[in-house]
């Protein structure tokens, strides 16, 4: 269970390994939407993406539980189609440690050349979750190494939940926020997002964002039950994992809403953060802000607050 001492403590454990990211506003995307919006652009963070947050506590959790115990941290795994792959080998790093990396072979390069960088051994797999799965399986087996899995993990759920507690603590406390938005993939931002907005900030709403190539949370937000996505295509690469039982749990019970968008909309709602507010945004971190101009006149007025997940994205290979 993650309580608001679980993520006060995981933010406590990271808060040296991080940047706090800024709050930035941007009054042009404020007059299309009709909404005073305000962004927390984790594409400014330690690698690019808030997934530096979880998976910097969930390595820096056991490096701690093996001191303890006089031990050092082995070997970690992971399967990620990047985002979480560079946070866990950045996190390795920090506590000096191998990881070993099980990523699509059709994850960007960018994210692969990043992930190698940081000194993780990559593994290539097809791009299925069957074949993530049994690619760490095979890791564990021959290495020992400890799996940080990318959403399923309450201390991967508590480090994301840091993101948004930043936001709610800067612009959010005096006049709460109406609305956050999050995109979705597998959960854990969202998951993390929406509990520390309970703690926090319990009036305020939290409502994801789903491209509909990947739309699965929507189907297991309305049937309480993790379902598959009917198909998979979509320019938003971070976004195409499937809820797990846990995050399905966190979202049913505080997110209050899934809106789908298409990868039309997506790579709009992208290229208006590129030339408006001059941020490197890559097609995932796109969604919510997709979702909210999609739905401007169900927002106007409103106070809302983005997360924009993250900027690593292959620049010979922009949409636009």
């Amino acid at each position: 269970m993650i309580l608001l001492d679980t993520i006060q403590a995981a933010h406590d454990r990271i808060r040296a390994h991080i940047h706090r990211t800024p709050v930035l506003t941007n009054q042009t995307i404020n007059s299309l939407s009709g909404a005073d919006i305000y962004f927390k652009p984790e594409n400014l963070q330690k690698i690019g993406a808030f997934k530096a947050r979880g998976g910097l506590n969930a390595v820096l959790h056991l490096s701690e539980l093996e001191r303890y115990h006089g031990r050092t941290l082995g070997p970690v795994t992971t399967h990620s189609s990047g985002n979480h792959a560079q946070a866990v080998a950045f996190a390795a790093r920090q506590v000096g440690t191998t990881a070993y990396i099980v990523m699509p072979r059709t994850a960007p390069q960018v994210k692969k050349d990043a992930v190698r960088d940081y000194g993780a051994e990559i593994i290539e797999c097809e791009p299925t979750l069957e074949a993530r799965e049994a690619g760490v399986l095979e890791v564990i087996g021959r290495t020992g190494a400890t799996l940080i899995h990318p959403f399923d993990d309450d201390r991967v759920i508590a480090g994301q939940a840091t993101a948004a507690k930043e936001l709610i603590e800067d612009v959010g406390l005096d006049q709460p926020f109406d609305v956050i938005m999050t995109p979705v993939g597998g959960g854990g931002l969202l998951s993390g997002t929406a509990l520390i907005t309970h703690f926090l900030s319990p009036e305020t709403l939290v409502i994801a964002g789903e491209p509909e190539g990947a739309a699965d949370a929507v189907l297991s937000f309305q049937s309480g039950r993790v379902e598959k996505a009917p198909y998979i295509n979509t320019i938003a690469d971070g976004l195409m994992t499937s809820l797990s039982e846990r995050t399905l749990g966190y979202i049913r019970e505080h997110v209050t809403d899934v809106l789908t968008v298409s990868d039309s909309e997506i790579v709009a709602a992208m290229r208006l953060v590129w030339e408006r507010m001059k941020l490197v945004i890559e097609p995932s971190s796109a969604v919510p802000l997709a979702a909210l101009l999609k739905h401007n006149e169900r927002f106007a007025g409103q106070k809302m607050g983005i997360i924009l997940s993250g900027g690593n994205v292959d620049l010979g290979r922009l949409p636009f």
